[in-house]
């Protein structure tokens, strides 16, 4: 027990949302928006590299439970009350990406892909390897992940 009373806290959080909201961000580390110029394939490399160790470094258990915390209990079901913070850090892993995929650069070397899905292909097995206890991934596997997305869209 933090033996903290509870006004404490409301004193400084609006409410539980607010709480939890800064509690999260804590957690997790902010994603650098690294130099999107140059080869798309370096650009995506330092981003999946990037993300990785924030993956890595993100306390597992307290990460997952705050995450699921913000989910709906089911698919189409009414947004929580933490469904704003969690489309603000969706945002914030999300932008880095974007930029480099949505760059002039990338519309002339790739065909049409959706960016999700693309982040998904990215970013997924980090998170499985992380969530699953498989393996920690490695710069070349990370190097991998970018080699097969670039493979499968390609012009």
């Amino acid at each position: 027990m933090s033996r903290v009373a509870r006004t404490t806290f409301y004193r400084h959080f609006d409410g539980t949302t607010d709480l939890l909201a800064a509690a999260f961000e804590r957690l997790l580390p902010h994603a650098d928006v690294p130099d999107a110029h140059g080869p798309i394939r370096d650009s995506l490399v330092r981003l999946v590299r990037a993300q990785a160790a924030l993956i890595e470094q993100a306390p597992l258990q307290l990460t997952a439970l705050a995450w699921l915390a913000m989910v709906p209990e089911e698919p189409g079901e009414q947004q929580n009350t933490l469904a704003p913070l969690r489309a603000r850090v969706i945002a914030q892993y999300r932008e880095p990406f974007d930029q480099v995929l949505q760059s002039a650069a990338a519309q002339k070397e790739l065909d049409e892909f959706d960016p999700g899905v693309a982040i998904t292909q990215l970013v997924g097995p980090l998170v499985f390897a992380r969530l699953s206890g498989l393996r920690s991934m490695s710069g070349a596997d990370c190097e991998q992940l970018v080699d097969d997305f670039l493979a499968a869209h390609r012009r």
